[in-house]
């Protein structure tokens, strides 16, 4: 299948090489070109102008995946619109606000073309072990692309169609915001081994353990251990801890539902007063525990 990969960071590079891999044929987007020139190095097609896009395309589909951060999506969905071809596919597959997701859809349609919402969690493993795809918008769009989202996430990943616009992009806000608590449960813990009564205990032991079938083994806790092997003070990290908005949009929205989520709230306003220099071990740990599975930068200044 063709498909064009439009911002080529973190993960959008793996969608591209993953994609390439498998026997897709890649149409590479991308602001920087060196990032362009590296997705050729992975067998794709270089397209350095929206124009080199479609004309790549020819009387094909226009199928077009957006990696892109929640805050300029809209601008180049907008731009899209107007040199793309009726018909075209668009795919935000980044953590969009389901409720823009939704207004975007309409606009969209009304252009004669289609957005589909593919909220995608697994970070710098996803090319590894297949990444977990949460997808939302018009039925029929979405099984034309299917095989797109089946090479996605093989091996190990998986994928679902959950409803109309905006729901992949809800499970994957909700998705994030469990991510906040346990990260933030784990890290309490973690400074509980390192500040209490017994000194000097060996943290990342206690993880080791904690990983073989305790009740807490998870994903996290292995990224936590592995951080605390290489660095049991994590001494060079600042605590400084950031947010990306689905927490906080997941929490607008269970204000609106009246929906408690205590735990949630807890773990978003540690992030907050960490950006304010209230940080500890416990801040530390969630910098070094995004820097694991997402590749995100350590300190604020990096």
């Amino acid at each position: 299948m063709k498909i064009a990969i439009q911002g080529l960071g973190r993960m959008g590079m793996q969608i591209a090489r993953k994609l390439s891999e498998g026997g897709h044929e890649v149409i590479a987007h991308n602001r920087s070109h060196d990032k362009i020139e590296e997705a050729v190095g992975y067998g794709a097609v270089a397209a350095y102008e929206k124009s080199d896009v479609i004309n790549a395309f020819n009387d094909q589909t226009l199928i077009v995946w957006i990696m892109l951060p929640a805050d300029i999506i809209y601008m180049h969905i907008d731009e899209w619109l107007q040199v793309a071809p009726k018909g075209s596919i668009f795919i935000d597959g980044g953590n969009s606000d389901y409720r823009l997701t939704s207004v975007r859809a309409e606009r969209v349609a009304k252009a004669g073309s289609t957005l589909l919402d593919a909220g995608t969690s697994g970070g710098i493993w996803g090319y590894d072990n297949g990444f977990s795809i949460m997808a939302g918008g018009d039925q029929a769009s979405f099984k034309s692309v299917e095989l797109i989202f089946k090479t996605l996430t093989a091996p190990e990943g998986a994928y679902y169609h959950f409803g109309p616009s905006g729901a992949g992009h809800f499970v994957k806000m909700t998705h994030n915001a469990i991510e906040y608590g346990m990260m933030e449960s784990l890290a309490e813990g973690y400074r509980m081994l390192k500040e209490g009564p017994y000194k000097d205990l060996d943290l990342a032991a206690a993880g080791e353990v904690w990983q073989h079938h305790s009740v807490i083994t998870s994903w996290l806790n292995e990224l936590s251990l592995e951080a605390l092997k290489e660095s049991p003070d994590l001494k060079e990290i600042e605590g400084y801890v950031a947010e990306s908005g689905e927490a906080r949009w997941a929490l607008e929205t269970a204000k609106t539902m009246e929906i408690p989520m205590p735990s949630i709230q807890a773990a978003f306003d540690v992030r907050l007063a960490s950006q304010q220099g209230q940080t500890s071990f416990t801040t530390k740990l969630l910098a070094a525990m995004r820097n694991k599975f997402g590749g995100h930068t350590i300190n604020k200044d990096q």
